[in-house]
């Protein structure tokens, strides 16, 4: 597993980057996105050419599935407890640990990541270790 968080400036850039970012990770079959508008249709129109399934969902949906009812009553609650989430997840998995720290957009993108492996039947339920986080 990687993750990493990287704002490339503008749409035109991260359309050139989207399919080498993609082609980075040639074992991923699928993308997910958080969101909607016309960065995520760049993306899925990236993972398309590049022959893979996507998604867009909304924060709503993987909040649902991962995050206590009190911790998604506040945007600001529930990025609080994405970081608490995704620092869980990276334990788990056995990812390198953050250098720094953890940007909440990292942490909400390993979030939807882990929605999207139990989306994908990858995984039956959440991992205990980062259940009880």
């Amino acid at each position: 597993m990687s993750y990493r968080s990287q704002n490339l400036g503008s749409k035109s850039r991260l359309r050139r980057a989207a399919g080498a970012v993609l082609a980075d990770h040639r074992e991923a079959e699928r993308v997910v996105l958080e969101g909607g508008g016309d960065l995520a249709e760049l993306w899925v129109r990236a993972a398309e050419r590049a022959g893979r399934r996507a998604r867009v969902i909304d924060a709503g949906v993987w909040r649902r599935t991962l995050l206590l009812p009190r911790e998604r009553r506040h945007g600001t609650d529930a990025k609080a407890a994405a970081d608490g989430l995704a620092r869980a997840v990276i334990e788990w998995s056995g990812a390198p640990r953050p250098k720094g720290p953890l940007r909440h957009d990292a942490a909400e993108a390993i979030a939807v990541g882990l929605w999207g492996v139990l989306d994908a039947g990858w995984l039956d339920a959440v991992p205990e270790e980062v259940a009880r986080r």
